[in-house]
């Protein structure tokens, strides 16, 4: 299934004065996710509380989990005057509650704007406070006003290499995979067990597969519940390669390699056929062993699936809201099923955007989804544009965060061979479902029409 276009698409970034239905959802919220991928850590937002309390809800409402996350709580007078005071605070308060081994914190619109120094700030505060020498402090730059979700994930995880990894002698088999925000808990599982078949280590960074994947944890813990330990982030300097899956990824590990000589290569999906060959050949390169029979059998479905559910997805119109990454893997591989991607809007800019096999793709909003998806056979987005798809009548299968109107989103596996072959399967389904299956009525109908028609026919012959 080759994804090569012929034609780039024109990426065209939609000017209004405002979002209407929003798309997209913040800088901060996707550096926050990413620092809930770490284990023992508190995320931290440095903004007004109603910042964090609107990205809380929304996580809550995503994973059905208790999601830790706090706040500086800026308000009228700190937002003035600055807040070092309120980001000391918060730092002691959190150490004293909760004993994290990790604080992430993340700006906001409201901080960025006043032009906080909180790198200076947190350079005072170790100064003043030798208690927190122990504590990891990682603080990312992410103004709600520039980029969008991946490029908050995407800072938040190359400062944590920057500040966090160190080099060290090479440990044999260890590898690092640098996770996209696209990737679910689930996806990110199914990588593990796919790079550990191969007799590698791999060390995931961040990994929301341990924490935030809906486990009922042994005891009650006020800081993230598992993921990438602050040890297995400081050895990632020791690793003999790097995984980067998502194109978004690519800086966090160009920085790992400036820093301690890490060799890394960019896997922009493992959705689809290709990427996961490309995975297959390259861990099978790194560990010196060839691809386990299990997944060579898998590979064998995938095809099969994809001969199979053709007829139904071939030629079909799709309409795709979504990141840049996410839209990269989805789109590529219903465009490789003979589907036409008839409408496409996404949240930021991305080198992947003009190689989309589209026309166009527009940097926008719901709104300008919606107006494009009139004839569209399949509307793909996140839960927010469950009302457009009951308005333009559309099958609809929701991806990305949030997804917050059915069970299991953390849990949604499309990646590898068979995330990819059971996405191929699901699709398939739906298209079969709205199709209009025959009953013994329609059969009689065709019947009595035939039989009339060839009556029209004889009289017309005499």
């Amino acid at each position: 299934m080759k994804l090569a276009t012929e034609t780039m698409a024109t990426v065209t970034h939609v000017k209004k004065s405002c979002a209407v239905n929003p798309l997209k959802m913040s800088a901060p919220i996707g550096a926050a996710l990413a620092f809930m991928g770490l284990d023992n850590c508190m995320p931290t937002l440095h903004g007004s509380q109603g910042c964090t309390a609107f990205g809380l809800v929304l996580f809550v409402r995503h994973f059905k989990e208790a999601v830790p996350m706090q706040t500086t709580a800026m308000n009228e007078a700190t937002t003035i005057m600055g807040g070092m005071d309120n980001v000391e605070q918060a730092i002691l308060n959190i150490h004293k509650r909760a004993n994290p081994a990790i604080i992430g914190i993340a700006s906001t619109g409201l901080t960025e704007t006043k032009g906080d120094d909180v790198d200076g700030y947190l350079a005072t505060i170790r100064k003043k406070h030798p208690e927190l020498d122990e504590l990891a402090l990682v603080y990312v730059s992410t103004p709600d006003y520039v980029g969008a979700f991946q490029d908050g994930w995407a800072k938040a995880v190359a400062k944590i290499v920057k500040e966090l990894a160190e080099p060290g002698q090479k440990i044999a088999g260890q590898v690092n995979v640098l996770a996209g925000s696209h990737l679910t808990p689930g996806d990110i599982e199914e990588i593990r067990e796919i790079v550990e078949a191969f007799g590698l280590t791999p060390i995931i960074l961040p990994d929301l597969s341990g924490s935030m994947d809906g486990h009922v944890p042994d005891n009650f813990s006020p800081t993230t519940l598992g993921g990438t330990t602050l040890a297995d982030l400081r050895s990632t300097g020791a690793s003999e390669f790097t995984l980067a899956i998502g194109e978004h990824m690519r800086d966090a590990a160009q920085v790992l390699q400036d820093k301690c000589g890490v060799p890394f290569e960019v896997l922009e999906t493992l959705t689809g056929l290709d990427g996961n060959d490309r995975l297959m050949s390259l861990l099978a390169e790194k560990s010196g062993r060839p691809a386990p029979n299990k997944y060579r059998r898998q590979r064998s479905q995938l095809v099969d699936a994809m001969l199979d559910a053709h007829f139904y997805i071939g030629g079909k119109k799709i309409a795709i809201g979504a990141e840049p990454d996410l839209l990269w893997g989805i789109g590529n591989l219903f465009a490789g099923m003979g589907a036409e991607l008839a409408a496409v809007v996404t949240t930021t800019q991305s080198p992947l955007l003009e190689k989309l096999p589209a026309r166009e793709v527009l940097i926008g909003d719901l709104e300008d989804l919606e107006d494009r998806s009139q004839g569209c056979d399949l509307l793909v987005t996140h839960s927010h544009g469950r009302q457009m798809a009951e308005r333009l009548n559309l099958p609809f299968l929701r991806m990305g965060i949030p997804m917050f109107d059915r069970l299991g989103a953390a849990h949604q596996v499309t990646v590898g061979y068979r995330g990819t072959r059971d996405l191929i399967f699901e699709v398939a389904n739906m298209f079969m479902a709205v199709a209009h299956e025959p009953a013994p009525d329609d059969w009689r109908q065709a019947a009595s029409d035939g039989a009339a028609c060839g009556s029209c026919a004889s009289a017309a012959a005499h």
